[in-house]
Parts: structure tokens; C-alpha cells; sequence
């Protein structure tokens, strides 16, 4: 669901709506910002749920409906309306999906992170995480391909969305059967929501994970919404759209076994250093891409996939061992605070993105479904390739400064499993250390 919505809604809308670009910029702007607003209100709240079923798992449970429905919502809307009619509808629809995804995805990662307090076990955890989310995505581009060559289009919106919906409520259901919740994290939660948040922002890794995401977001947001505008527009290869974006998933899936060991080996902070500079310099060469770049296209797909596939897996890990930072600092358990808080960033940085990616296409002159104008052609490029390159690589600077690393980690590690705080000036002098 969430990748149909972030890949191709917006080409679903322009092009079989003929709702403007500019328009669903703002709904797509408006719906990342709200979304963000509301995750931390998740994270809060979930933290401190305490239901004999947990604290995570109920929110998830209750997501089912409204998420259904409200994707049901926007690939199926009502014939016959206006142009304001179905902009507004499509405006309440894609607001209340992301509403809904947020009181799921905020405590499933958190429950992730809570899963084991091992080091290198993290990374395994989100890197099959990476793995499953990446082979939705791998079935998603299945129903993407009949909506770019079939011939009804919202008939076939109308099946993919139903089909969506009962499979999406049959896995989160077993998931809330299948996966227990450890009972000693429960109430662990700060009461004070304030306090809660000025944690995460006193917490010095924390601090420079989200510039680091925010710089990250910022130039990731528009990628996959202009893979298919590419395609078409750019390569003049609009049926080969599927393929493009096989070729960037199936290497970030696959080389999952790679990058655990790897990221063991030469640790999780270069690693991340590595995805990110990677996938920067594949974007940016995409700058170079015109009719008939199908080889160019495909290897640099490849690429930034290799590179994606690497950050995916080490990226959470790395969140998880700042929040273990903080339970030393605090004594609390707010895995929710904090992924809320980095949602916050991403989602914020998203919404911006988007916004500017569908002005930029309207100034520009871009009409859909014509050969586009060269401003229109360069604007895309430019918004494809070198805003991702900038972004990325100011992202990898940037985390050169993180000093948590796996000798910090273990005396925090210490501290904590032995029920004591072990001096806190001397874990101080190691992080200080290592940062240096």
C-alpha cells in the first residue's frame, strides 16, 4: 500500500484524474506535514499504553480499518465529479491514509527496536525487516505494471485496492497473534510528554541523526513519485517503468546477506557513510539521462539500489542503540518518542519535497501526457538527479561527526544489564573519544 501510494499516486491523479500537479503537490505537502504533527502523539501515547495486550500491538490492531478504507478511497473516486469535488476528496483521502499509517508504523518500529538490545542481532532484525517490506514492494510493482498498460485503469484500481485491503488486515491481524511484547518494558514510558521529547533533542546522537535524516529526506522524498515521469518523459521508455524500479529493489532485497557481516566488519557508522555517498553519486548521474538512456538508467538503478539496500539495514539498527543511550541517561524505555521524532523529521522534509516537486512541474510548463518542453525536461532532471546528489552527500558529512560506536555501546550495554549506572563520566570520555 504504502509504496502504490508514494510511487504512484500522484502519476494515478495527474494523469487518469487530470488533477494538476501543483494540486496534489499540496495534498501529497499538506498530508507528510499533518502526518508528521501526528507522530508524535503516536509515539507518546503508545509508550505509554498499558494494555494486557501490550502497548504496541493494540495500536496496530485498531489501524486495520482505516487504513483499508482510506486506501480504498483514493484509487476508487466517485464518477462525475467536478475538479474541486475530487481534489477534495482526494485531499481527505490521502490525509487519513497517512493518519492511519502513522498509529501503525510507529510502534511496529518501535516493537522492533525492542525486539533484543544486541548490537549486530539489531541489525539482522531490520535488515530481514528491510527484506519483507522491500518483497511488498516487488508485489506492488506487479499492480503498478497493470495500471500503466491495462486499458480500464479504474477497474483495475477498483481490484488492486480490494485485494490491498484483505491482505493488509489478514498480516497485521496475525502479526498482533503471532509476536509477544517484553513484559519488562511495559510503563516504562516518561509521563511527561514535554520531558519525553527534550530528551531526544538533549540526547547528542540523537541530535545528529535527524539533520542526518532530514538532509536524507529531503533529497529522497521525490524519487520515487518521478521514476515514472523519467520513464516517460525523459527515456521515452514508459513501459520499461517496472523494470527500472526492479532494478533498484531487487539489489537493496538481496543484498541484505552482504551488508549484515559487512556491517560487522567495518561497523554500522561506515556503512551508512557508504550508503549514503553511493546512492548520492548514482542519483547524480542521472543528470545525464535522455531518449533512449536505457542502459544508463538500469545500472545506475542498480546502484543506488546496492546502496539504499546498505543504509536500510544499518540506519534503524543505529536508532535503536540511541535510544539504549538514553534509557542510561533516564532510565526510561521511549522507543516511541524517538522514532516519532525521526518520523517527524522525514515526513516534514517529505511533504516540503513534494511540494516543491509539484511546483516546480507546474512553472516549468509540464503538461501530462504530451512531449514535454525542455524547461520541463530539465526540471525533472534537476529534481531527480542533482537535488538527491546534494542532499546525500551533505547527509554523509555530516554523520562523520556520530560517535556511538560499538566499544561506546558495549559499556552503555554494561551499565544497563547489570542494573547499575556505571560511571557516567567514564562512558562520557569514551563517546567523547570516539566522536573525535
Amino acid at each position: 500500500m504504502f509504496f502504490m501510494v508514494s510511487l504512484y499516486l500522484m502519476k494515478f491523479a495527474t494523469d487518469e484524474l487530470l488533477i494538476s500537479p501543483a494540486t496534489m503537490g499540496v495534498i501529497f505537502g499538506i498530508s507528510r506535514i499533518w502526518d508528521a504533527l501526528t507522530d508524535p502523539m503516536a509515539g507518546y501515547f503508545s509508550d505509554r499504553t498499558s494494555l494486557k495486550s501490550g502497548r504496541r500491538r493494540p495500536w496496530m490492531l485498531a489501524s486495520i480499518a482505516p487504513i483499508c478504507i482510506t486506501f480504498y478511497m483514493m484509487w476508487n473516486p466517485p464518477l462525475g465529479l467536478d475538479e474541486v469535488g475530487i481534489a477534495v476528496w482526494m485531499g481527505i483521502a490521502v490525509v487519513l491514509f497517512y493518519t492511519a499509517m502513522t498509529a501503525f508504523s510507529v510502534p511496529h518500529t518501535s516493537l522492533g527496536a525492542e525486539l533484543s538490545d544486541n548490537y549486530h542481532e539489531r541489525t539482522k532484525i531490520f535488515g530481514l525487516r528491510h527484506m519483507i517490506w522491500n518483497s511488498g514492494s516487488l508485489i506492488a510493482l506487479v499492480a503498478m505494471h497493470l495500471l500503466i498498460t491495462g486499458e480500464n485503469v479504474r477497474e483495475l484500481a477498483y481490484y488492486i485496492s480490494v485485494l490491498a485491503g484483505f491482505a493488509t488486515a489478514g498480516l497485521i491481524f496475525w502479526m498482533f497473534v503471532k509476536i509477544s511484547e517484553r513484559a519488562e518494558y511495559q510503563g516504562r514510558g516518561e509521563r511527561d510528554p514535554f520531558v519525553a521529547f527534550g530528551d531526544v533533542f538533549r540526547n547528542k546522537h540523537a541530535r545528529i541523526l535527524l539533520i542526518v535524516f532530514l538532509a536524507e529526506s529531503l533529497g529522497g522524498a521525490n524519487i520515487g513519485i518521478l521514476t515514472p515521469y523519467i520513464a516517460e518523459y525523459i527515456v521515452g521508455r514508459p513501459e520499461k517503468t517496472v523494470i527500472y524500479i526492479l532494478l533498484y529493489l531487487i539489489p537493496s532485497v538481496f543484498s541484505v546477506p552482504l551488508w549484515i557481516p559487512l556491517s560487522r566488519k567495518i561497523g554500522k557508522k561506515n556503512m551508512w557513510i557508504f550508503s549514503m555517498v553511493v546512492t548520492g553519486l548514482g542519483f547524480g548521474c542521472m543528470f545525464f539521462l535522455e531518449k533512449g538512456s536505457d542502459t544508463l538508467i538500469s545500472t545506475l538503478a542498480f546502484i543506488c539500489g546496492l546502496g539504499a539496500g546498505s543504509g536500510a539495514v544499518v540506519a534503524p539498527s543505529i536508532q535503536a542503540d540511541v535510544i539504549d543511550y538514553d534509557e542510561y541517561r533516564s532510565g526510561k524505555r521511549k522507543e516511541g518518542a524517538y522514532f516519532a521524532t525521526w518520523n517527524f523529521v522525514f515526513k516534514t522534509a517529505t511533504g516540503l519535497t513534494l511540494m516543491l516537486t509539484g511546483f516546480v512541474l507546474s512553472v516549468s510548463g509540464f503538461v501530462p501526457n504530451i512531449e514535454q518542453t525542455a524547461d520541463a525536461k530539465q526540471a525533472l532532471l534537476v529534481l531527480y538527479a542533482l537535488f538527491p546528489l546534494v542532499c546525500y552527500i551533505g547527509a554523509a558529512l555530516i554523520f562523520t561527526r556520530f560517535g556511538l560506536d560499538e566499544h561506546a555501546y558495549r559499556k552503555i550495554r554494561e551499565s544497563l544489564d547489570s542494573g547499575t549506572q556505571v560511571v557516567h563520566s567514564a562512558v562520557s570520555g569514551s563517546l567523547q573519544k570516539a566522536g573525535s
